[in-house]
């Protein structure tokens, strides 16, 4: 699927209320951006946990729905995720999923959240495929 197919069933499946976007789709994956505002902002003025977690979430599934088309029912079954820097509330987010493996029933994903050219947060998921 195209970055703009992807943008498209997401606004369906979401009813619109999703705030990221299908930035890229290439030949190892998909990258993803979030338009970092207040709402993001958890105590200390940093970006939250659950919203870089999110992030990388949606990258891994789509990075797997690129390759096998909108099957909304893939869900995480395994999500590992490093916060290895704090991101600054004054840049969007972006998230880098590389897909490692498609089989028939899972796909793994490295996903790379990142801020202004750094690394903030390195996560590892994995997606489970319906039959």
């Amino acid at each position: 699927m195209t970055a703009l197919e992807l943008d498209d069933f997401l606004s369906k499946a979401f009813f619109n209320q999703r705030t990221y976007r299908v930035s890229e789709v290439n030949d190892r994956g998909v990258v993803l951006v979030i338009p970092i505002g207040p709402e993001h902002e958890r105590p200390g003025g940093s970006v939250s946990g659950p919203t870089m977690m999110g992030l990388a979430d949606a990258a891994a599934w789509i990075a797997t729905l690129s390759r096998i088309g909108p099957v909304a029912l893939a869900v995480t079954s395994n999500l590992n995720i490093s916060f290895l820097r704090k991101p600054s509330l004054g840049h969007d987010l972006y998230a880098e999923a590389d897909l490692l493996k498609l089989g028939k029933r899972l796909s793994v994903c490295e996903v790379r959240v990142m801020s202004n050219d750094d690394l903030v947060a390195l996560a590892t998921v994995t997606y489970s495929i319906p039959a």
